[in-house]
C-alpha cells in the first residue's frame, strides 16, 4: 500500500523557532515571526503540493484563524492538494456542516477532507457558547456524524436526539466525492465515536508500542461495529542530510525555548481534559532532559505546544526507517509539520520521500499509476 502524507498549515503564525499554540492554551498564545497571511500560506501549500503531500491539515481553535474560511481562500491557488479541515461539531448544525462540505467539494473539485475535533477543553468550548461536559460532547459528536453521514447518502433526516434535533433535513447537492472523516481521541467515549463513524483514526506521536496498543484497541471497537478503519499519526519532523545536523536543529529549537514559558505552558496544559494531551505530557514530564523518548522520537515540541508534541528527528534515512516502523504497525497516513513549515516541507519532500519511493512505500500523487518509471521532482535525491 502506498503511504499517504499530509502537511500542516500554521494558521496561527510560523517561525524558525517552535511556535506555541494548541490544546488548553488561551487565545493569543500562538505567535510567530511570519504572520499567517494568505501569501505566506500559499507558499506552503504550493511547496506541499510540489513535493508530493496529498493534503494539508488546518487546525481549529481560538488560537488560530478559522479553518473553513482560510482553506476556502486557498483552494483555487492549488490544483491537487486536499485540505484536511479541522472543525468542531456542535458549534454549527449538522445540516449546515454537511452543506458546507458539499459546497467545498463542488468548488474545490473534490479536495476536502474533514478532521472532526470534539473539543477537549471545557473553558474554550464555553467561549464559543458550548456548555456541555466532555462526555456529553462526544455523545453529541455521535449524533452529529449520524446526521451528516445520512445527509451525504442523500437521505432525508429527522432526529430527536439527546443533544441534536433536526426535522426533514435534506441536501440539494451531495458531496462528490464524500469527504473522508478523520478523528482522534484516546478516551473510551472517543473510541466509540471513531468505531462507528470515521474513515481514518489519528493518534499523536507516541512510541511504537503505545501506538500499537491504541491501534489494536480501535480495531477491536471497529470490528464490533462491522467496520475497518485506516490509521494515521500526527508528528512534527526535523530531517537533514545527516543525523548530527538534524539533532543540532533540535538543540537549536530547544535553546530558543524560555524556561519560564515552559513552566507557564505546562501549567495550562496540565488542566487539559484531553486524554491524548495527558499522554503527551507524560512523555517528557515538563523536563528538558531525556527528550529522545524513543530512537529518533523527540518530545521537545510538547514543552511549549499543546496537541502534537513529538517530532521525528534524524537523517533522511533514519526518519524513513521510523516511518517504515510505524507503517508495520498498521499506519498508512502521516500528518506532519515542522518549523518553519515552508522550509521543512522541502527538507522532508526532497530528503525522505524519495527514499520511501525507492522502498516501494510511496508514490508521488501526480505520478500515473503505471508500471513505467515516472520522473518526479527530487526522485533522484536519495541516490546521490
Amino acid at each position: 500500500m502506498t503511504l499517504t502524507f499530509h502537511w500542516f498549515l500554521p494558521t496561527y503564525g510560523d517561525s524558525r523557532d517552535v511556535v506555541g499554540g494548541g490544546h488548553g492554551l488561551p487565545a493569543g498564545a500562538a505567535s510567530g515571526a511570519r504572520p499567517a497571511t494568505l501569501p505566506y500560506l500559499r507558499q506552503i501549500v504550493h511547496a506541499a503540493e510540489q513535493v508530493g503531500f496529498v493534503g494539508a491539515l488546518t487546525p481549529t481553535g481560538a488560537w488560530c484563524e478559522d479553518a473553513w474560511l482560510t482553506t476556502a481562500m486557498l483552494a483555487d491557488t492549488t490544483e491537487r492538494l486536499k485540505f484536511l479541515v479541522a472543525f468542531r461539531p456542535g458549534l454549527v448544525s449538522p445540516t449546515l456542516a454537511a452543506q458546507m462540505a458539499a459546497t467545498f467539494q463542488w468548488h474545490s473539485r473534490g479536495r476536502l477532507l474533514l478532521n472532526v475535533v470534539t473539543g477537549g477543553e471545557s473553558h474554550e468550548q464555553r467561549a464559543y457558547g458550548d456548555f456541555l461536559d466532555k462526555d456529553a460532547r462526544y455523545a453529541r459528536t455521535d449524533e452529529f456524524l449520524q446526521v451528516v453521514r445520512a445527509l451525504w447518502r442523500g437521505e432525508t433526516v429527522t432526529l430527536d436526539g439527546e443533544h441534536l434535533q433536526v426535522e426533514g433535513a435534506h441536501l440539494n447537492r451531495l458531496p462528490d466525492p464524500v469527504p473522508d472523516v478523520y478523528f482522534g481521541g484516546s478516551s473510551p467515549a472517543a473510541g466509540r465515536v471513531a468505531a462507528r463513524h470515521v474513515d481514518a483514526y489519528l493518534t499523536w506521536g507516541e512510541p511504537p508500542d503505545a501506538v500499537a496498543r491504541k491501534i489494536a484497541w480501535i480495531n477491536e471497537l471497529a470490528a464490533a461495529e462491522g467496520r475497518t478503519l485506516r490509521h494515521g499519526i500526527r508528528l512534527h519532523v526535523i530531517t537533514r542530510d545527516t543525523s548530527s545536523q538534524a539533532w543540532a536543529q533540535a538543540d537549536r529549537l530547544l535553546d530558543g525555548i524560555d524556561p519560564a514559558t515552559v513552566q507557564k505552558v505546562q501549567a495550562g496544559l496540565h488542566r487539559s481534559e484531553s486524554e491524548g494531551q495527558k499522554r503527551m505530557l507524560a512523555l517528557h514530564g515538563g523536563k528538558r532532559d531525556d527528550l529522545e523518548i524513543y530512537p529518533n522520537l523527540w518530545a521537545g515540541v510538547g514543552l511549549v505546544r499543546g496537541g502534537a508534541g513529538t517530532a521525528l528527528v534524524g537523517s533522511h534515512a533514519e526518519v524513513a526507517d521510523r516511518i517504515e516502523e510505524y507503517h508495520r504497525l498498521g499506519l498508512t497516513e502521516f500528518v506532519l509539520s515542522g518549523y518553519p513549515h515552508l522550509e521543512e516541507a522541502y527538507w522532508f519532500g526532497e530528503g525522505v520521500l524519495p527514499l520511501l519511493r525507492e522502498r516501494g512505500l510511496w508514490r508521488h500523487p501526480a505520478e500515473p499509476a503505471s508500471p513505467e518509471p515516472a520522473s518526479i521532482p527530487f526522485a533522484t535525491a536519495g541516490a546521490q
